[in-house]
């Protein structure tokens, strides 16, 4: 499990129950929360982890599940502070810009900058599918998206 020393992020857990840390907290409605709903789905972070490791590379059972608890738990944290910010806004809705605003509130601006780009571009391809299925074309937004990420993850990293 992962601790969260040094942190504030139990006043959260226990408010919105995002993540928990703990395979057996409650959620507001009272019902526990399951470990395989609280985590990530394994196989996935293990595909997106051999992905960026050279094809000979293997990734040990441990490896994977503690890369499955950071990310589940990173998913969370950034989550439960973009639900924060809708609390306190009175919406019921996180939007992708309550994301990149979570992401830089905590810090993690290199992460944000590249969001908001993909968000942009997700929602000028979204305006595009509803054009061409308004003239009745088919659309090409699923390749778009793929090739933007291609670009995206061959950008080299903004220096700290």
């Amino acid at each position: 499990m992962v601790d969260k020393i040094g942190s504030n992020y139990s006043e959260r857990s226990a408010s919105y129950n995002f993540g928990g840390g703990i395979s057996g907290s409650k959620r507001e409605d009272g019902d526990a929360i399951k470990e395989q709903d609280r985590l990530l789905p394994i196989a996935n972070v293990g595909r997106i982890m051999k992905q960026i490791l050279p094809s000979n590379a293997k990734i040990s059972k441990e490896g994977k599940e503690t890369m499955q608890e950071c990310v589940s738990e990173f998913i969370s944290f950034v989550t439960g502070e973009a639900s924060d910010k809708c609390h306190k806004e009175k919406r019921k809705t996180v939007n992708g810009d309550d994301i990149c605003w979570a992401l830089v509130s905590l810090g993690f601006d290199d992460y944000a900058e590249p969001l908001k780009r993909y968000l942009h571009r997700y929602r000028e391809l979204e305006g595009e599918k509803a054009n061409q299925q308004l003239r009745g074309g088919a659309s090409n937004m699923n390749r778009n998206i793929q090739e933007f990420f291609e670009e995206a993850s061959n950008q080299p990293a903004a220096p700290n």
